[in-house]
């Protein structure tokens, strides 16, 4: 009997549920571009540093710059301001979007390329600007790499490569190089004899690909320098120099680009407000004789205008495509 009662009681805990402590929620880690968007827009104090290097952070604690940076404020509440939307995806082709519904205005900055290959991840990003839900285009096509590395179980910012496309073969961009000779031939014609012009396709050309170095300049600085943000002295993306680049010669561009003068135009950049600075303005108007030439201007955007009556004031206000 009692063998018979041990067997029922044997075959009732068998039966029943075994107790085991709760497992906590394995913690997902941090994707490359997670980490990328926390660097940059997170609110949360020190978030930058932390998604720097360790050789990086050295050299920053060593100068004695590190405590100015971790107090680097956001990037993403500059745009939340006066009814601006901003949003970062961490999924998608599109990881951060900014609206401006007063202005019409929309910005997105979409992943082009996500490259992961171990400990290393090179992330590649385009940009677009958007006018009442039109693209504007623009032979201007500015990418960057943020080339994301793992160190110590954290990702960090590696590297940061910048380039400029210019599609030769888009049916839009030769339009645009079309009627600018047009529009050459029609005011050579137009001179009165014997007025002599300085001004040139190629020329202007010049001006333009001046105009995308510098423009090229301000994003890198910007990124290179969150603190500061966009920069509206040209000395401070001087080339000239040796040691180490910093934010008053970050060694970006030509030292006769940053004088401001160059190919019979001068360059200059302005409105650069807020701490850091999210948006500039740079013109180039043409020096001397100006019968002919146009004034050029561009901002944050990439974009660039121009304006036939030379003068820079009217490109900003109402300046048409310039290619």
């Amino acid at each position: 009997m009692r063998t018979f009662s041990s067997l029922v009681a044997l075959s009732v805990l068998a039966a029943a549920p075994v107790w085991a402590p709760a497992q906590d929620t394995p913690t997902v880690p941090q994707t490359a571009r997670q980490a990328l968007m926390e660097m940059f827009f997170s609110k949360t104090p020190g978030t930058f540093g932390k998604h720097l290097p360790a050789a990086t952070l050295g050299a920053l604690e060593k100068s004695g710059t590190l405590a100015t940076l971790q107090q680097y404020s956001a990037l993403a509440a500059q745009f939340q301001t006066k009814g601006k939307t901003f949003e970062t995806l961490e999924t998608g082709s599109v990881m951060i979007a900014a609206d401006d519904p007063q202005s019409g205005k929309k910005f997105e900055m979409t992943v082009v390329n996500d490259s992961l290959q171990g400990d290393e991840d090179d992330i590649e990003v385009s940009f677009q600007t958007y006018k009442d839900k039109q693209l504007q285009r623009s032979p201007f096509l500015p990418r960057m790499t943020f080339a994301m590395k793992m160190e110590s179980g954290v990702w960090k910012l590696n590297e940061i490569l910048v380039t400029i496309r210019l599609p030769l073969a888009d049916p839009d961009f030769l339009k645009s190089i079309t009627e600018g000779m047009k529009s050459q031939t029609a005011a050579t014609a137009g001179r009165p004899q014997g007025q002599t012009s300085t001004t040139t396709f190629g020329a202007d050309e010049s001006v333009l690909t001046a105009i995308r170095t510098i423009l090229s300049a301000e994003v890198t600085y910007a990124v290179t320098y969150p603190s500061v943000g966009y920069t509206c002295t040209l000395s401070d993306l001087d080339g000239f120099g040796g040691g180490t680049p910093n934010e008053h010669q970050a060694m970006l561009i030509a030292s006769g680009l940053a004088s401001g003068k160059k190919y019979g135009y001068v360059f200059t950049l302005s409105g650069c407000t807020g701490t850091p600075a999210t948006g500039f303005h740079l013109v180039a108007a043409p020096g001397g004789n100006s019968f002919g030439r146009r004034a050029f201007c561009s901002d944050q955007s990439g974009a660039i205008r121009s304006s036939a009556d030379g003068n820079p004031a009217t490109c900003l206000t109402g300046g048409i495509p310039a290619h």
